[in-house]
């Protein structure tokens, strides 16, 4: 039966919360950054069979390509609307209900054959990714306060670790088993968050009144949809496409009359007056660039690391190899989660953003200069994986540091969308600046050796925006000393 409290952890006498909690609350810690890793490993586990999901779902490579997209889509739209359910209605029942939807979305997929099912189910899990920020918002709720900050620490780098983690186990998974295996193992997965969430994460009574903001949800979700699918399908289709303008433009239009909308009503969605204030709007900024300079590392850097040793420069590894590659960077995101909780404490969340923004543009420095070898993109990759660890965990402690208690899974649900924002926007350049520059090898266009250089380069630059973005946040003295 779940536990229930009328007090969040963290407001009860200093200390000893601290010192006669430390259990349970490490548990709860554990289980939320569990669930939080099941459900980012989610996004990127197809990965390894993308090239053949049109051949699998009987369908052609541009229809196959949704099964990407509708999860990240879905993600983003998902993540401020479950934020501000979890205000409404209690963080842990949204918990509960977001595993549940990873669950169904899982099972759907493991048994689906054709691409209507799939979608639906990828659809699904993109939603359960409402999770990461709505258990980021009760940490703050449920840990004693010198545990708070590497707790949220560790639960916002679960949406680099799942991915880094992700590639290697899913063509681990690929290779040796059935590509429906992949599901199976998330089904299975999800079933345990959702089971130790309903069992071991207490519900605090913090529900706040109001109503939800139905017409402002399906407005964003309406805007979000459009803008992400223009962004996404932008170098398919073409920049100049019909669909394509058709879409920014339509973005543009509903947004505007959602912002409208949501200054007007009793009860919006996202409080925009709280989303302005400079703290806020400057740390969302800074985790667009954040995000931008993170996904440019997950895309560009496998990429180099499988082109052909023929090219001159591509590396000649497996997927599987590169997976293997790529891991040690999630293990070093997670390392370094606890180092960004003690800096948060010791410095302020607003130093160690700007660290960790340093650190991710010092890794693509690296990568720039080096990448003739596996070894070397895989230091990058720790490199980068250090700084993103880092400048993830600040950024939604300075979100709540500066919104009331009543307004954090909301908040923290626009953070998480915003940084969706970068993460679409950098696939697409990304994509972008490796399709403009390419050699033909065997008849295949392969990117050049200078467009993989110019993808560090503009990673590094986004990294150091996010950077001058975090020092602008205005100062606050750390709440407590080392």
């Amino acid at each position: 039966m779940t536990a229930t409290s009328s007090a969040p952890a963290t407001g009860a006498s200093g200390s000893g919360t601290t010192q006669g909690a430390p259990r349970s609350a490490l548990l709860v810690v554990a289980v939320l950054c569990f669930g939080g890793l099941t459900a980012s490993l989610t996004q990127t586990m197809v990965i390894p069979i993308q090239g053949e999901l049109g051949r699998l779902l009987h369908t052609s490579e541009a229809n196959a390509s949704w099964v990407v997209t509708a999860t990240l889509v879905a993600a983003a739209v998902a993540m401020p609307i479950a934020g501000r359910l979890a205000d409404l209605y209690g963080k842990q029942r949204v918990l509960v209900i977001s595993a549940l939807v990873l669950v169904l979305g899982s099972l759907i997929c493991a048994l689906s054959a054709s691409l209507a099912p799939m979608l639906a189910g990828r659809l699904l899990q993109g939603c359960a990714m409402g999770f990461v920020p709505v258990g980021i918002a009760l940490l703050r709720e449920v840990t004693p306060p010198r545990l708070t900050a590497t707790a949220m620490a560790a639960m916002s780098a679960t949406l680099g670790v799942g991915g880094a983690v992700g590639l290697p186990l899913s063509a681990w998974i690929v290779q040796d088993f059935s590509w429906h295996t992949l599901f199976w193992v998330s089904t299975g997965l999800a079933a345990v968050v959702a089971l130790a969430v309903v069992l071991l994460v207490p519900h605090v009574r913090d529900a706040v009144p109001g109503g939800f903001d139905v017409v402002g949800a399906v407005g964003l979700a309406v805007g979000l949809v459009a803008l992400l699918v223009a962004v996404s399908k932008g170098n398919e289709w073409g920049w100049t496409d019909g669909r394509t303008l058709g879409l920014l433009v339509a973005a543009v239009v509903v947004l505007l009359a959602w912002g409208g909308y949501e200054l007007r009503t009793t009860d919006p969605l996202c409080d925009l007056r709280t989303t302005a204030r400079r703290p806020v709007l400057l740390t969302n900024l800074a985790a667009i660039a954040i995000g931008f300079g993170m996904m440019a590392q997950a895309i560009v850097i496998p990429r180099l690391l499988q082109s052909p040793a023929a090219t001159g420069y591509g590396l000649g590894q497996s997927l599987l190899e590169t997976g293997l590659w790529m891991a040690p960077g999630g293990v070093v995101m997670m390392v370094f989660s606890p180092v960004s909780g003690r800096l948060i404490r010791v410095i302020g969340a607003r130093a160690t953003l700007m660290i960790g923004g340093t650190v991710l543009g010092l890794g693509y420095l690296f990568a720039l200069f080096l990448m003739d070898a596996a070894w070397q993109m895989m230091i990058a990759t720790c490199i980068t994986s250090a700084g993103v660890g880092i400048g993830y965990a600040a950024m939604p402690t300075l979100i709540l540091e500066s919104v009331p208690l009543a307004e954090a899974g909301s908040a923290v649900g626009i953070n998480g969308l915003v940084r969706s924002i970068g993460t679409s926007v950098s696939s697409a350049a990304m994509a972008a600046v490796l399709t403009a520059s390419t050699l033909d090898l065997g008849g295949y266009a392969l990117p050049t050796e200078k467009a993989f250089a110019i993808c560090f380069g503009v990673g590094a630059a986004a990294a150091f925006v996010g950077v001058l973005l975090a020092a602008a946040v205005p100062r606050r003295r750390p709440s407590s000393s080392l």
